[in-house]
């Protein structure tokens, strides 16, 4: 008799949780999208040419609900000295916003600046000499300026 009653069980466990899957709402994000949104902010060049691919596809990504906006570099220069940050700071935005909203952005913040920095290095790296000097300190500028200046007040624990 057990042996008769456990894939009934199964079979009706399985179905049901096909129902409750198909009962719930039409706006759910995927269960996945904690997943999804930390490896789209990793430091490594593979989660920012993820980013990058899944951002020049958003329709793709459309049922996680992700917040895509950006003001880039925000009071900051987009391209300052030549040097284009704005991608790295569009996903940085990226990673605030959507932390933010998922109420998680202070357990999440330094490693979404230090994949900031990296995507500024990554730029940098295109340079050589004096150039690279340069764009290196100032990558190094904005990096400081969000560590320090990346948090507002709604955002500090009480």
């Amino acid at each position: 008799m057990r042996r008769r009653l456990a894939p009934v069980l199964a079979s009706t466990a399985a179905a049901t949780a096909g129902v409750l899957v198909f009962a719930a709402p039409a706006s759910a994000a995927p269960a996945d999208k904690p997943q999804v949104l930390s490896s789209w902010t990793q430091t490594s060049a593979t989660s920012h040419n993820a980013w990058a691919a899944a951002r020049a596809n958003q329709g793709r990504w459309a049922a996680y609900g992700f917040d895509w906006s950006t003001d880039h570099c925000s009071s900051s220069p987009d391209n300052p000295f030549g040097f284009p940050f704005r991608t790295a700071c569009a996903r940085h935005d990226f990673g605030y916003r959507n932390y933010k909203a998922a109420g998680a952005f202070p357990a999440n913040k330094s490693r979404i600046d230090e994949a900031f920095h990296a995507d500024l290095k990554r730029v940098c790296a295109a340079y050589s000499g004096a150039k690279k000097t340069s764009c290196d300190g100032t990558a190094w500028t904005y990096y400081q300026a969000v560590k320090a200046f990346g948090v507002s007040p709604r955002d500090v624990p009480a």
